[in-house]
């Protein structure tokens, strides 16, 4: 952003910091003063003086040639501490943990960020399913049903203006054609659900339910099977387990937001 927003000029500097931030946290590996540089747009001078401010700080750290960099142990501190004061967090944990019990199924709890979605909670399959998604990963909405329940919880030109131009597939099944997309959100708002069908993981089923204490719905909870184990009986039970939880998760919300509001 540039410029003047509501007012209030944006520092330079701080904003250099959250875009070099952001850009290793999305990178996923180590990169070089070199391709931060390019990706950024800033001289390498001005972007090594940061960079060695930010390792001395532990935000960024450094192999031991000194020519790589990842993100520090601060950047992971900074994110536990989101999660440990988020209050969303804290009250799905122990649904969460109720819904392992009842299923026995992969879940998430995940929040709409952009264009992308973040996972806040996870509680593994007793199946032994690996699990492929933890806790602080961000993956494209599109291309999850976590995602995609939230985007149908939005207008298509609301949706259009959030994500990017180019739909970048995950697997070879995921969709990238908008078109395509939008009929499948207007499907989702008929029936309620999200379904992913190897999308963002091969030879997994996830279903995802939006959690509307807030409006639009920025939290999701889902529920992934193995295609091996899937069955039409297993995805109607997991279903209806997902949609009781969430009207509990919900009725649980609003009650401790009137408890707060009454004390």
């Amino acid at each position: 952003m540039d410029g003047e927003k509501e007012g209030v000029r944006e520092v330079k500097s701080a904003a250099r910091t959250v875009e070099l931030l952001e850009l290793l946290s999305g990178l996923g590996q180590a990169a070089s003063l070199r391709v931060l540089s390019q990706r950024m747009g800033v001289p390498r001078s001005s972007l090594y003086a940061l960079l060695q401010t930010l390792v001395q700080r532990g935000w960024v750290r450094t192999d031991a040639t000194g020519t790589l960099y990842t993100l520090g142990i601060r950047a992971l501190l900074t994110g536990t501490g989101y999660i440990d004061a988020d209050t969303r967090t804290a009250q799905v944990r122990p649904h969460l943990d109720a819904l392992s019990e009842r299923t026995g199924e992969t879940l998430h709890f995940a929040r709409l960020d952009g264009a992308d979605v973040v996972y806040l909670a996870t509680r593994d399959s007793r199946h032994y399913l690996r699990p492929y998604s933890r806790v602080g990963r961000r993956l494209p909405a599109h291309a999850t049903a976590l995602g995609k329940a939230l985007l149908a919880e939005r207008t298509d030109a609301e949706v259009d203006a959030l994500l990017p131009d180019a739909l970048a597939p995950l697997t070879a099944s995921t969709v990238t054609d908008r078109r395509v997309l939008f009929a499948e959100l207007a499907a989702i708002r008929d029936r309620g659900y999200a379904t992913e069908d190897g999308e963002s993981v091969e030879d997994v089923r996830c279903l995802a339910v939006p959690l509307r204490y807030d409006r639009p719905a920025t939290d999701a909870l889902s529920c992934s099977i193995p295609t091996a184990r899937h069955s039409e009986e297993l995805e109607r039970e997991s279903l209806a387990a997902l949609r009781e939880t969430r009207s509990l998760l919900e009725q649980s919300v609003v009650t401790e937001a009137f408890t707060r509001a009454a004390t």
